[in-house]
């Protein structure tokens, strides 16, 4: 048999790294239907809770009535819409830049910023820890790819040494399995000193960071100069759905000339880039949301500290606890299941052989009182998964 998928999935199911989708029944909210399941839900990266805001629905359902539903072509055919144009200049403004160019998802942004910059004879080096849509577009691009280690400009230093032609540094702002934030300062002088591009995808810090919710970028004070390639996310923080790249005049341009992801692909409704105008206002304008998932973040952090639990180093919505095993990782999500909990388990390959965890994330929607729910039964969890394996000891 050519093809022995069976065994494969057999093997999967073995090693606890079998994964399955749960079947949301309810939108995006701390309290949700799961699986016919009634569920307090720590998963989502809806992190300023606008997913099912009223009025971003209403911005949706009327550009719906004036628009339409599909995006009927591409950007470069007949599908760039009003609507589309006044999200990329919003977008501009709001991360500072002369121009911001949309599409229709985070990988493909990812993938059309890359593969448009640079090619054979090139370079690009990333962060062991980036996220797949950016390893991969590394080594689609034809250019010499190299990894250096996480978070480590002098290892950053000694890949730039040998880098050839153009040079772009590729780093996730926000790691989106740890939770901790690039040492972007670091990271861009090292490619300063080398004349090399850096490109941030800050999909997870977009909302969360800075004193606006302008990301890492604004968190650390950087311009464009810092970070030429600026990359960010609608799915996530914003509520929406789709992604954008922002930078100078120039860079878009390329992007829009070169960039195979973008020219051969629909443009996305644009009923959603009217809720995304909406939910953008939101972002900028309710500073409270990202006080409020502040105060949420020490909340947790003290009250797991508290249980003994392990975290990553992370002052964002992400709250890994590591547990270690796939095995344990998974018994440990579905203890919490159990008690009305959803917290998804985090395995191989998403994260590193040994390093399994759960993936604790929190929103301005979700209260006080619920992480205190959150911490209790966590608590009582672990204590018992510590028991069980006491007893098969």
């Amino acid at each position: 048999m050519p093809f022995d998928l069976a065994s494969r999935l057999a093997a999967r199911r073995a090693e606890h790294l079998y994964r399955q989708r749960p079947l949301l029944q309810a939108p995006q909210g701390p309290e949700v239907v799961v699986d016919g399941e009634a569920v307090l839900a720590f998963s989502s990266n809806d992190y300023l809770g606008l997913a099912n805001h009223p009025e971003v629905i209403r911005a949706m359902q009327r550009g719906a009535e004036r628009w339409g539903v599909g995006g009927g072509a591409s950007h470069l055919v007949i599908g760039h819409s009003t609507p589309h144009h006044e999200l990329e200049e919003a977008l501009a403004d709001f991360t500072g830049r002369p121009r911001a160019l949309l599409f229709s998802t985070g990988y493909m942004a990812n993938l059309a910023a890359v593969t448009a910059l640079v090619g054979q004879g090139d370079t690009v080096l990333e962060d062991r820890l980036n996220h797949a849509s950016l390893l991969d577009a590394g080594l689609l691009s034809g250019a010499r790819f190299s990894r250096y280690l996480h978070n480590d400009a002098p290892s950053l230093a000694k890949r730039l040494e040998k880098a050839t032609g153009n040079t772009l540094v590729v780093t996730d702002g926000v790691f989106s399995m740890d939770g901790d934030l690039a040492d972007l300062p670091a990271l861009c002088a090292a490619a300063k000193a080398r004349d090399a591009w850096v490109m941030v995808d800050d999909a997870h810090g977009f909302g969360p960071l800075g004193a606006t919710g302008g990301g890492i970028v604004e968190h650390f004070g950087l311009g464009i100069d810092d970070v030429p390639v600026l990359v960010g996310t609608l799915g996530k923080a914003f509520g929406t759905a789709g992604a954008f790249v922002a930078g100078s005049e120039e860079l878009i341009e390329t992007l829009i000339q070169f960039a195979r992801p973008y020219i051969y692909t629909t443009s996305q409704p644009p009923a959603v880039a009217c809720a995304t105008l909406k939910s953008l206002e939101l972002l900028r304008g309710e500073s409270w949301r990202r006080a409020h998932l502040n105060r949420l973040i020490a909340r947790f952090r003290q009250g797991a500290a508290d249980i003994g639990l392990t975290l990553m180093d992370s002052p964002t919505p992400i709250q890994p606890i590591l547990v270690g095993s796939s095995e344990r990782a998974l018994r440990l999500s579905a203890l919490l299941r159990e008690r009305g909990i959803l917290v998804g388990a985090i395995r191989p390959p998403t994260v590193p052989a040994g390093s399994a965890r759960l993936r604790v994330t929190l929103t301005a929607a979700h209260s006080e009182a619920q992480v205190e729910r959150l911490l209790d039964i966590l608590a009582e969890c672990w204590n018992r998964l510590a028991q069980e394996a006491f007893e098969n000891a």
